[in-house]
């Protein structure tokens, strides 16, 4: 883990160690450099925030404002209410802001685990509502691809933005409380969404197909 200040949240800080470390034969390339620049491990997060972040984000977006060939807010409100998630305008808000907000943060590394925290929510929505009692494979109609992007979520928020992130170069460190109350609100959305009146059969194939 990184060293940073009491109450703050940094994560693993991809790419910095603890003094001596180099003593110890850390492999070249991983270790920043000695002006505080980022290492190979740094230039991995950014490649995943970029990734992950950038097409979670495109995802959010279809739902919000209808870009990349999305069904827009309207299409994506029909189609979580289908499935009793009513209002469904309020849900289909919620969601495309937990992807494309939390998208967004992730990809630019900014406000740190905020993004990939807020990621989970609508990501664990889908692997339960829209995907499950199938196979895992997206072939299959699984979980395979909101599992991966939880799974991306989950090793960026443990290992922290990375040194080339607007975080680092703001000098910017989430209070643990404010990440503590992310992980809350995110745990109390996903609950509301499972304790809704579902109903009998829901209608996976209208206009939204997919969290």
């Amino acid at each position: 883990m990184g060293h940073h200040e009491a109450g703050t949240y940094s994560g693993g800080m991809v790419g910095h160690h603890d003094a001596g470390e180099h003593d110890r034969g850390s492999m070249p390339g991983h270790e920043s450099g000695a002006n505080g620049g980022g290492g190979i491990g740094d230039l991995g997060v950014l490649g995943l925030r970029l990734v992950a972040g950038g097409l979670l984000a495109g995802h959010g977006a279809q739902k919000l404002f209808g870009w990349f060939g999305g069904n827009g807010l309207e299409g994506t409100s029909g189609w979580l209410e289908s499935m009793g998630f009513t209002p469904g305008k309020q849900w289909a808000l919620l969601a495309g802001a937990s992807e494309f907000g939390g998208g967004m943060l992730t990809a630019l590394g900014l406000l740190h685990p905020l993004g990939p925290i807020a990621s989970l929510g609508a990501m664990a929505t889908a692997s339960i509502d829209v995907h499950g009692g199938k196979p895992i494979w997206a072939t299959e109609g699984g979980a395979e691809l909101p599992v991966v992007y939880m799974a991306a979520a989950v090793a960026l928020a443990t290992a922290g933005p990375g040194a080339f992130s607007l975080d680092r170069a703001l000098g910017i460190k989430v209070p643990k409380e404010l990440v503590a109350l992310g992980v809350l609100a995110v745990a109390a959305g996903i609950v509301a969404a499972e304790t809704r009146e579902k109903p009998a059969a829901a209608n996976e194939e209208v206009a939204g197909g997919e969290l």
